[in-house]
């Protein structure tokens, strides 16, 4: 009697899961598994030709790629520039919130801070796409400063700036998620272990060093890892403000993947593409793990 009930309570249970089990087979499973077949092949959809096997023709190939290779240093360029840059000043804002809890007003810098983040990236790049043209204000403020923009133009025409005012406006449109998530791991550290602290002398840096920093640890490893995960997939601001370009200065490896993809139809090169990409972010992730288990 107690095995039959087991039974119905596991077909009961399966048919409760199926639609998110078949969706997931579908939508998730199924194409992870079929890029990773992709990703051994040579495979162009208009042709209307099956995937041909070439085994690991494509990975090799990505070795001797001069584009992949300068889409991978700018890639990683702008995770090792905007990820530190992005954190510091959330976690440092977030400290400056916490410090004025009771100060009036103090919701509307809050919302100001996350206003970015709730606006479509799309929209954001295409008003900084404006500031950054011939005519925009900073440009003009970039030529008044002494920048030397080649041929007159505007900022993302510059090879040489092209990179960093993408990472400015990104910096700027991102920071406010994380301040918001610093936030709630600073206020849910007890303010008792701080005055207990205080009573012994400690102060300052030395209270941020040692208290707060090891309490924020879990909130800060969060913030790093899907920091890093979104910097290295960086693709809406580069497909809207300059396509890769100047002369390649931009150009990302989610763009490239994008263009190979999707312009060229190698699907099996891009695809391959994907899973290189997989495994350096898994990398940093494994690193960054590892380092604030150090700093703990």
């Amino acid at each position: 009697m107690l095995r039959k009930k087991r039974v119905k309570d596991i077909i009961n249970i399966s048919i409760l899961i199926s639609p998110w089990l078949i969706s997931f087979m579908v939508f998730k499973l199924y194409p992870i598994l079929f890029s990773v077949y992709l990703s051994f092949t040579r495979y162009n959809p208009i042709r209307g030709r099956p995937p041909r096997f070439v085994g690991l023709r494509n990975y090799h190939h990505l070795l001797s790629d001069p584009t992949f290779a300068i889409a991978l240093k700018n890639t990683i360029l702008f995770v090792v520039v905007t990820v530190p840059i992005t954190t510091t000043l959330a976690l440092l804002i977030a400290s400056v919130l916490v410090s004025s809890l009771n100060i009036r007003g103090k919701q509307i810098f809050q919302s100001g801070y996350f206003m970015p983040v709730v606006t479509s990236m799309v929209v954001i790049a295409t008003i900084f796409s404006y500031l950054y043209s011939p005519n925009g204000y900073l440009t003009a403020l970039a030529k008044f400063l002494g920048f030397d923009l080649k041929y007159g133009r505007g900022i993302l025409a510059d090879p040489r700036y092209a990179l960093p005012a993408i990472m400015v406006m990104d910096i700027w449109a991102s920071f406010g998620y994380y301040t918001i998530l610093f936030l709630a791991g600073l206020q849910s550290i007890d303010q008792q272990i701080y005055e207990a602290a205080a009573i012994d002398g400690a102060k300052g840096f030395y209270l941020f060093r040692k208290i707060t920093l090891p309490l924020v640890s879990p909130m800060l490893l969060f913030v790093l890892v899907i920091n890093t995960i979104r910097s290295f997939q960086i693709f809406i601001e580069v497909y809207v403000m300059t396509q890769g370009g100047p002369l390649r200065a931009t150009t990302t490896v989610v763009y490239y993947l994008y263009e190979t993809g999707f312009h060229k139809m190698k699907m099996g090169y891009a695809a391959a593409m994907s899973y290189v990409l997989f495994l350096i972010i898994l990398s940093f992730t494994i690193a960054q793990k590892l380092l604030v288990r150090y700093q703990r």
